[in-house]
């Protein structure tokens, strides 16, 4: 290689490492019985199969963490596969099953927060209550947008696309039809609320918990306000 070229190739940029913000789909296991995993599953996604088809999986073992019997995670992405969904990493498992998940390909992840974490970010999160304003969208949210309200309120005044994704650490609130995704609570508030006036969405979510558009009955009229919340760890639809 002569001089220019190597000049050339040390000025040019071939890539950035940049962080960034997605919604991933947690797959939480409550068993290592892999044939019980897919019968159960195959039933969830015959339901929104196009919803999930592609979708990044984060497997969540806190559940199985104590569980003495060793978990072929080889089998577990082959399975996951087969229902055309992508297992990217696991967390919160135990350390031999952490280490059999790397040698899988898996990637490691953070662990949730301890509660007595969660309790200083439910503090800081009250604070930032007092002092800082409402994300504020007054432009329609096209598909293939995404906007974050970081420890604030989502207020959106137009349509909300389907293909569009909302996300608030706070509540959202959408004043014209709302077809896209909105995930509200996402950094853990189980307080959160959506609030919509025409409710036709890809999927509504709560600290986690959600609902994809085949989970959503409204038996309200269409022009009727309502609302989306948490309940017992389970989403709930009312009028308001």
């Amino acid at each position: 290689m002569d001089t220019v070229s190597e000049n050339l190739i040390e000025k040019t940029s071939a890539f950035q490492l940049k962080g960034s913000l997605f919604a991933l789909t947690s797959l939480q296991l409550l068993t290592t019985n892999l044939d019980l995993l897919r019968v159960q599953l195959q039933a969830q996604i015959q339901r929104s199969s196009s919803f999930f088809k592609n979708s990044p999986i984060i497997i969540e073992l806190q559940k199985v963490s104590t569980v003495t019997s060793p978990l072929d995670f080889q089998a577990l992405i082959r399975l996951l596969k087969e229902f055309d969904l992508i297992p990217v990493g696991v967390r919160g498992g135990n350390e031999l099953q952490m280490v059999h998940a790397l040698s899988a390909g898996l990637a490691q992840l953070a662990n949730k927060k301890s509660p007595a974490k969660e309790a200083i970010s439910a503090a800081g999160r009250k604070l930032l209550d007092t002092t800082t304003k409402s994300k504020l969208i007054t432009q329609p949210v096209r598909s293939g947008q995404q906007i974050y309200a970081k420890g604030s309120d989502l207020i959106v005044l137009a349509a909300v696309s389907a293909g569009a994704e909302l996300l608030a650490e706070g509540n959202i609130h959408v004043y014209g039809p709302l077809r896209g995704r909105a995930l509200a609570g996402v950094g853990g508030d189980e307080t959160a609320r959506i609030f919509c006036r025409s409710l036709a969405a890809e999927l509504v979510s709560i600290a986690g918990h959600y609902w994809v558009s085949d989970d959503l009955k409204v038996p309200l009229d269409r022009g009727e306000w309502v609302q989306v919340y948490l309940e017992e760890k389970r989403l709930r639809l009312g009028s308001l």
